[in-house]
């Protein structure tokens, strides 16, 4: 696979929401981003409060505006809080959100695909879904842990 296609795009959303019902988290917005940050699919659970998919949406651009999952932002803008604020400035109209839940979605080779972010739950375990979507998808998660 070369790119994030529709079909991996929704397999990933689909696992991760599955993973959240699982798990009797609380209510998700998922949303999957490509390489070049075209939004490919989102959904937003039934009861998910307001701005939920905004959230996501920050997450994932985060980890493909630095090319890092949330966690590794989250680390750093604890260290560098003036380079993040001024990342999230520049970071365009999804914005950026440092804490964990902004997932890469690599190939097996390696190959930056895109991200996908979620948001509803704990930072933690809005992570735990994600990665869940993407490996239900053949892909490789990387979280910044």
């Amino acid at each position: 696979m070369t790119d994030l296609t529709l079909e991996a795009a929704r397999t990933i959303v689909s696992a991760a929401l599955e993973a959240a019902r699982a798990r009797g988290l609380k209510p998700l917005a998922v949303v999957a981003y490509d390489a070049r940050g075209s939004l490919k699919c989102v959904q937003a659970e039934d009861g998910t409060s307001l701005r939920r998919v905004e959230v996501a949406q920050g997450k994932a651009n985060g980890a493909l505006a630095l090319g890092l999952g949330s966690r590794a932002l989250h680390a750093r803008a604890e260290t560098q809080a003036y380079f993040v604020t001024a990342v999230a400035e520049i970071a365009g109209p999804a914005g950026l959100v440092p804490v964990p839940g902004g997932v890469l979605i690599r190939n097996r080779e390696g190959r930056l695909l895109g991200a996908v972010g979620i948001s509803g739950d704990s930072s933690d375990n809005d992570e735990i879904c994600a990665v869940t979507g993407i490996e239900a998808a053949g892909l490789v998660a990387e979280t910044g842990a």
